[in-house]
């Protein structure tokens, strides 16, 4: 069922439409093309955030804290912190996306989410900063990723309520430049790059490791609230309180959550594809440093540097592919064919430090990789946008397709800890690339999407 807005809730600028059809995913109302410029700069600096957030906590001040804490870099440790986090995590957004849908406010329904979860989130990270054990730190980790996975919720759930479909590429591609680009700001601020990589002496960024701890956790907490506001307040949500309310019921509410297979094959495989697509990345990442320091053999003076470094190339390659696909998708109107081409890129990459397993071999690994996932990202929230069930639950269903971002994360540290006890982390890479190989092969099911 969808629904039009109250005549006066339309933003400037903005035209009535006809209700978008049930799975099309398009808004109900076409935002003008001032909100659209605006919003091509205010959703990717919101994303980028947040993706600050999961991957210089995860791939950097988590592994740090777990080292800090057991006095060695405990995979089983990391591994158990993780895995708490990701449950929650798993959780958290398909909750916070219904509660957002149904939500009527004079400042939408998503804006008083994400403001919300962004500060309380903000506290959470404080608090993890001071955790003194890993049963702490799991469990802080945990509410951090509880929390800011309603912040996600309400925040992907604003392409399918405000971009046409025809812009779906373009702003797949804007919103996917979060996760290098995320990725380029950790690794400046709290790991650094190596100087000589670029002809230069001493360390590019990671301020002599002054935000390798406590003080990394208040920044990225600091800006996680900024860019909340500077979201709700130049790209504000449209007033819902005149849209019309479905009485609750706890049992339906959890029912809701419920999205039949049979009903809507093109959903399911669309999350079991993204599924497979992020496991394989996953599998990898988790133990990115602990891989380095102790099958890499990188010198432990070197590690934090060359960790930045190689996440760097591989943000840099990411954001060219997304910047150049994600327009391409939205010309010849196909996204299918660039999903399975990234899966197949990304297993070849994975086979590059299987053949060199020395620095030069992950270098390698992360210009091919990055350039998959770049591919990847450009087209994935077109894929699920276009696969959406119902456009009156665009929030609960991307919580739910979220899911297959956070289910990675809690697989991840088990499938590689048994990976690697039972072939060492030279197994890693052939385990990846089969998962991810899968996973993009899986999308040729999609049968509504070209």
């Amino acid at each position: 069922m969808t629904h039009s807005l109250p005549e006066g809730a339309l933003p400037e600028g903005a035209r009535p439409v006809p209700a978008a059809a049930p799975g099309t995913g398009a808004p109900s109302v076409a935002p003008g093309e001032g909100s659209l410029r605006l919003l091509r700069v205010t959703l990717p600096v919101a994303n980028v955030a947040l993706y600050l957030l999961w991957l210089g906590v995860g791939s950097f001040l988590l592994p740090i804290q777990v080292a800090r804490i057991t006095g060695t870099n405990d995979t089983a440790a990391l591994s158990a912190a993780s895995t708490i986090g990701a449950i929650l995590a798993t959780v958290g957004n398909p909750v916070f996306g219904q509660l957002s849908d149904r939500t009527r406010s004079r400042y939408g329904r998503r804006a008083p989410w994400i403001l919300l979860c962004a500060l309380l989130g903000a506290l959470a990270l404080v608090a993890q900063a001071q955790a003194a054990s890993i049963a702490a730190l799991g469990l802080s980790w945990g509410v951090v990723q509880f929390i800011m996975n309603g912040y996600q919720a309400a925040l992907t759930a604003a392409m399918p309520d405000r971009v046409p479909a025809s812009r779906y590429g373009t702003f797949s591609a804007l919103v996917g430049l979060g996760v290098p680009l995320g990725t380029i700001v950790a690794a400046l601020v709290i790991g650094g790059v190596p100087g000589a990589k670029f002809g230069r002496d001493g360390v590019i960024g990671g301020f002599g490791g002054r935000f390798a701890g406590e003080n990394g956790y208040y920044l990225i907490a600091a800006i996680v609230v900024v860019a909340a506001l500077f979201f709700t307040v130049l790209s504000p949500d449209r007033d819902a309180r005149r849209l019309p309310r479905e009485r609750f019921e706890l049992k339906a509410f959890f029912g809701n959550f419920w999205v039949s297979p049979r009903q809507h094959p093109d959903f399911c495989w669309a999350f079991v594809s993204r599924l497979g697509v992020m496991l394989g990345y996953f599998v990898v990442l988790t133990y990115n440093m602990f891989l380095l320091a102790d099958h890499i053999r990188i010198p432990q003076h070197d590690l934090l540097p060359t960790v930045g470094f190689l996440m760097i190339v591989n943000a840099l390659c990411t954001v060219a592919a997304s910047v150049l696909i994600g327009p391409l998708a939205d010309r010849i109107g196909r996204v299918k064919p660039f999903v399975l081409a990234s899966g197949v890129l990304a297993a070849l990459a994975l086979t590059l430090p299987m053949i060199s397993p020395t620095e030069g071999g992950m270098l390698a690994y992360n210009i091919v990789g990055g350039m998959a996932f770049g591919a990847y990202l450009a087209v994935d929230m077109a894929l699920i946008t276009k696969v959406l069930p119902r456009t009156a639950d665009a929030g609960k269903d991307m919580g739910v397709i979220n899911i297959a971002n956070a289910g990675p994360q809690i697989l991840a540290p088990t499938v590689a800890g048994w990976v690697v006890a039972a072939g060492g982390y030279e197994a890693l890479f052939p385990t990846a690339a089969l998962v991810s190989l899968v996973g993009a092969l899986v999308v040729l099911r999609v049968r509504g999407v070209r």
